[in-house]
């Protein structure tokens, strides 16, 4: 697995789809994602520093995590199919050795790891195989 961390967003507000920039820590590889308008402004939001007047979706769900005593260890982009990112959240209760593991779009989970300050990781064989999608282009 490859570390990773948000690099950019791009938000264009005429059109649905928006890019979100993975960037590899201790390289340069770079790895994008395109989602959704929502989640783009979710994310952009929160790294922003502007606290909304009542909790978004993935400040309530941060929310929640916390006060069931838990926390997310880190999310995982593991899987690229037919064009389509997949991740993983793992989570761990405080005091429980057991990672709980919670399959989610990559735009939500990269939401939720910027409020909770987790580590972004993807898979290798992702990398790759986005390295080749693009170069089909």
């Amino acid at each position: 697995m490859v570390e990773m961390e948000l690099n950019k967003i791009i938000i264009d507000e005429k059109r649905q789809d928006q890019v979100i920039v993975l960037k590899e820590k201790d390289g340069a590889r770079l790895l994008p994602i395109i989602i959704g308008f929502l989640e783009a402004n979710a994310i952009k939001m929160k790294i922003s520093g502007i606290v909304p007047p009542r909790p978004l979706t993935h400040d309530l769900l941060q929310d929640v995590i916390d006060s069931l005593g838990a926390e997310v260890k880190k999310i995982v982009i593991d899987r690229l199919q037919d064009s389509t990112f997949h991740a993983k959240i793992f989570l761990q209760a405080k005091g429980d050795n057991k990672e709980r593991v919670v399959d989610a779009r990559p735009s939500d989970s990269v939401a939720l790891a910027v409020r909770a300050k987790a580590p972004i990781f993807v898979e290798e064989e992702v990398i790759k195989r986005a390295e080749l999608l693009h170069q089909g282009e």
